[in-house]
């Protein structure tokens, strides 16, 4: 019984990892998108024919993902069975994803109607189910990594003291923050959803960025998590590696408005929050990605 109870824990352990990692995925591949009016627009107007379009069209796309790779941590099989419970699961996870970003950016409210609600997270979740297909493909697990490149890299690891590697997780952190935000920091989208967010709705977009990136980095599965939890600087806990780069891509989002002149010294203090938090979620999802490659 035991043995059994045991299986059984790993099996659902196992199921957990694999969500959280397809989530993630999704969210890298998926937030540029969700800052994209014109998308809103067309969901808003779309017809159900043409959501059926867009739902063969991702279930087609994400299929053949699954048949070559997936979100899943195990061999893949010839089984076209398989590939379609993946596939399903896959789209069911991108859709969850993209319709509480839409809910927590308020471009979906209990005044929406049904048909535009349907029509924005149906073409919105396009790229997050994507993600979730192409989560093990481009970010894929290296825990099995040969034990060569892992003395190498506990000898390199060694060599570089708290502040060298504080600063690396700083400047990966800048770059995958700019990568993802700079080409949305000096569009409309930013003051449109400002001016729908109150208070509370940016508290619970600063913990859902948090939460998504602790995810991304020490959670998901994605490069070595071990590597990072062990890897020094002054910030080299989890929970304070993630508050540290948060703030980070907090500053870079209010450069970048700054920058494209959306926001200016002339403006209230509490304009310039609420634009840098909308971009900073982004932002730090970028920035977590970036820290992956560190």
């Amino acid at each position: 019984m035991g043995i059994v109870r045991k299986r059984r824990k790993n099996a659902w352990l196992s199921e957990i990892n694999d969500i959280i990692r397809g989530a993630c995925g999704g969210f890298l591949f998926g937030i540029p998108l969700l800052y994209t009016m014109e998308v809103w627009w067309i969901g808003s107007r779309a017809k159900p024919p043409m959501m059926m379009v867009a739902i063969a069209l991702t279930f087609t796309i994400v299929f053949l993902l699954n048949r070559t790779e997936g979100f899943r941590k195990r061999k893949r099989n010839s089984q076209p069975f398989q590939a379609v419970i993946d596939t399903i699961e896959a789209m069911a996870i991108g859709l969850a994803c993209c319709a509480f970003l839409l809910l927590l950016l308020r471009e979906l409210t209990p005044e929406t109607p049904r048909q535009e609600i349907l029509g924005k997270i149906i073409f919105e979740s396009v790229p997050f189910s994507l993600g979730v297909a192409l989560a093990n493909q481009f970010l894929g697990d290296t825990r099995n990594a040969n034990s060569e490149g892992r003395i190498s890299d506990e000898k390199k690891q060694k060599e570089s003291d708290e502040l060298h590697a504080t600063f690396s997780d700083i400047g990966a952190t800048l770059i995958g923050a700019t990568v993802i935000a700079f080409n949305i920091a000096p569009t409309d989208e930013i003051p449109m959803l400002a001016a729908a967010v109150s208070q509370p709705w940016l508290l619970g977009i600063i913990a859902t960025s948090l939460l998504i990136t602790y995810c991304i980095v020490f959670e998901a599965g994605f490069s070595d998590q071990q590597k990072r939890k062990q890897q020094k600087g002054i910030f080299q806990r989890p929970a304070s590696e993630t508050i540290m780069c948060y703030l980070v891509s907090l500053l870079a989002a209010a450069f970048m408005l700054c920058f494209f002149q959306k926001l200016t010294f002339d403006d209230p203090w509490t304009m310039w929050l609420h634009h840098s938090l909308l971009l900073a979620l982004p932002a730090s999802i970028g920035g977590a990605a970036g820290r992956l490659a560190v």
